[in-house]
């Protein structure tokens, strides 16, 4: 398909999509080439990919409130289901000539995904009887080379499903259909609460509350019609994240950490805690910061290397195609582990993170900070 065609699946006009060009990456997966918006374009979503004369949209960045009581009816006119947000990687799951591929957040075909996805969840009959549908999840677990996270009922990768949209316009199923559609065809997905009007903040408190007491990560709230979308973290999470960050302080930037602080607070406030409740807070917020750093200073200062560890549990073919795919994204792998378990090849791996081991090492050899 020529490029003047493509203007019209995205519902753009011919000098848009002229403009639009300049910004799409080329790629190629396993002879198939195509092109993706990698980064938020006006009027087109982040990971829209074009592929093989076809269109996969994006999908749509997802806002988040700081404060549910005023948040809720802002975002929402009626009523709004209450789903888990889950801790792992979001995929989007097509069909396109035939073959099942899997698209990561920024539009990339994923290699090691699109292997994995037939033994996590089967969907040829989905997408028999919906060749357009979009499968929108998250891939979960332990054994996960990108966000690794325990959940008590997955022991090495698990998918979940969070939203259906049609992959062409991008527009969502209503939450109910989706929701049935989804149990039809045995495609796991993503707890709900159910659903809620915009005067009961108190109660979606409430499962927040027992969500960040279990360590999960938080809600995602949607409306009815699956229109509109808002998200709301735990404490539990958002100290999760800080401490990650602050194990790699020279590798995550500074407003990756400003908004959880942030976060923090007004949920502090929100939750109208007692003084002595916050000064808790604090001090969970601050062991997350400063333990996490100083194990890693202790960690280059005993010579070893710090970085972002994970195991990997699949067909020695994928776990090949899964290093090829991140060493061609310009990551240093360190390979820990290297074992066979049946058919599989399982891997403990870790992606150094250069600029936090240079610099840790470089302060501890004595370089002075100019500030």
């Amino acid at each position: 398909m020529g490029d003047t065609e493509y203007h019209r699946l995205l519902g753009i006009g011919r000098s848009a999509f002229q403009g639009l060009e300049d910004h799409l990456e080329r790629r190629d997966y396993d002879g198939l080439e195509y092109r993706h918006v990698s980064e938020y374009r006006r009027g087109v979503e982040r990971g829209t990919a074009l592929i093989d004369g076809d269109v996969v949209r994006g999908f749509p960045k997802v806002p988040r409130t700081l404060v549910l009581e005023s948040g809720i009816p802002t975002a929402f006119d009626d009523e709004f289901v209450v789903e888990e947000k889950v801790n792992g990687y979001n995929i989007r799951a097509v069909r396109v000539g035939g073959e099942i591929l899997a698209l990561s957040r920024s539009g990339m075909i994923c290699p090691f995904t699109t292997r994995m996805l037939e033994r996590l969840v089967d969907l040829e009959a989905l997408f028999e009887r919906h060749p357009s549908a979009m499968v929108c999840g998250e891939v979960i677990g332990p054994e996960n080379p990108y966000t690794a996270h325990d959940y008590p009922d997955v022991d090495s990768l698990a998918f979940r499903a969070f939203d259906w949209r049609d992959r062409r316009s991008g527009d969502p199923l209503a939450v109910r259909e989706r929701r049935s559609r989804y149990e039809r065809f045995d495609v796991p997905q993503t707890p709900s609460f159910g659903f809620y009007g915009i005067d009961e903040a108190d109660a979606v408190r409430t499962i927040v509350d027992r969500l960040d007491a279990d360590g999960r990560e938080g809600i995602v709230m949607q409306s009815s019609d699956g229109t509109m979308q808002l998200k709301y973290t735990t404490a539990a999470s958002n100290r999760d994240d800080l401490a990650y960050a602050f194990s790699l302080p020279f590798d995550y930037g500074q407003p990756f950490m400003f908004r959880r602080l942030i976060r923090e607070a007004f949920q502090s406030v929100e939750w109208a805690e007692s003084e002595s409740v916050a000064r808790e807070r604090a001090h969970d917020l601050g062991e997350a910061i400063l333990l996490s750093m100083r194990e890693s200073i202790l960690t280059v200062e005993a010579g070893e290397t710090v970085g972002e560890r994970h195991t990997v549990r699949a067909s020695p073919e994928a776990v090949d195609v899964l290093f090829e795919h991140l060493r061609g994204q310009g990551l240093h792998l360190e390979i820990e582990t290297d074992r066979r378990e049946d058919d599989d090849r399982v891997v403990t791996f870790c992606k150094q993170t250069q600029a936090t081991n240079d610099r840790i090492g470089n302060y501890l050899a004595g370089r002075v900070v100019e500030e």
